[in-house]
């Protein structure tokens, strides 16, 4: 008898083992594939709901932008003249106007070539002037408010020499703000290109 209890113990022992066997090769293995699909299904549906949401906002910001490209050719921050030479003139005319109003002399302007900048044509004049400081500023001041945008590039300012016989000054201030002084310097706009 006691052999066959020995026997049955044996085959519940044998069976067990191989349960546990089966299990770990067979079921375990599932198991854990299980959880890391379920865990990559999370995940892409966590990004499928955000791809959803990008996709929804994709006429909004489609609109937005069209708005955002209305008001700036709105702005007219370019010159909206269709060639360089009109640029040119136009930057010729507005650089003689700001000076003559500033009170300064106007020497001379000059076109220059124009060149292509991240896509705008950079039109550029340079300016030759005789001007106090005070005269300098407010032409530096008035391209500065402009619209279309104007750059001052390269600016260069050189004392006048005085002939030897001056009137005496009161105070320095007063002897720096009357100084006349040589001015060159570019003014830049820029027009878009041509559309090829």
């Amino acid at each position: 008898m006691n052999l066959v209890r020995y026997h049955r113990w044996l085959a519940v022992g044998l069976l067990v083992m191989l349960l546990a066997s089966v299990f770990l090769v067979l079921i375990l293995p599932l198991i854990t594939s299980g959880l890391e699909y379920r865990d990559q299904k999370t995940d892409l549906l966590f990004r499928l709901q955000r791809q959803q949401k990008i996709a929804a906002r994709k006429d909004s910001v489609a609109q937005n932008l069209e708005t955002i490209k209305t008001q700036f050719q709105e702005q007219a921050y370019f010159s909206n003249r269709s060639t360089e030479a009109l640029v040119s003139a136009d930057l010729q005319e507005i650089a003689k106007t700001a000076v003559t109003d500033a009170g300064g002399q106007l020497t001379s302007t000059q076109g220059l070539p124009g060149k292509m900048e991240n896509g705008f044509n950079r039109v550029a004049v340079r300016v030759r002037m005789t001007a106090n400081t005070e005269t300098l500023r407010n032409v530096l001041h008035t391209f500065a408010i402009s619209v279309p945008i104007l750059i001052v590039d390269q600016l260069d300012i050189t004392p006048i020499r005085g002939n030897g016989r001056s009137r005496p000054v009161a105070n320095k201030n007063e002897a720096n703000s009357n100084s006349q002084l040589n001015v060159s310097f570019q003014v830049v706009s820029f027009m878009r290109s041509a559309a090829p």
